[in-house]
């Protein structure tokens, strides 16, 4: 069983800086891709970023060159540098790996 724990979301103006942080158990992590989903109120849930086993990153178009996927095996983490924060990125922020998921945390960002 994988657990995947999100934290870091918080209220942000426009155009600051936030670091999600998804703290993840279980030794399979470090050979699986982890991605990155947030869900906006009223709207589905939508993909954001993607980190492969190796390192290999891709982004949606909405967040690219603003958003920064990173991971440390070591520590079985993934992180999410979201820098130039707009009013749009508010969302509820989620972990995913396979079929797991985890709770989500809330970004907030005002304008």
């Amino acid at each position: 069983q994988v657990r995947l724990v999100e934290s870091g979301g918080g209220l942000v103006q426009a155009g600051g800086s936030l670091r999600l942080t998804c703290a993840a158990s279980g030794s399979i992590f470090s050979y699986d891709r982890v991605h990155w989903y947030r869900q906006a109120p009223g709207m589905q849930r939508e993909w954001v970023a993607t980190i492969t086993s190796g390192g290999s990153t891709n982004y949606a178009d909405s967040v690219n060159g603003r958003f920064i996927i990173s991971r440390e095996n070591a520590k079985n983490a993934v992180y999410l540098q979201m820098n130039s924060l707009k009013p749009e990125d508010t969302a509820v922020y989620y972990c995913n790996m396979r079929t797991f998921w985890g709770q989500g945390t809330l970004v907030t960002v005002s304008s």
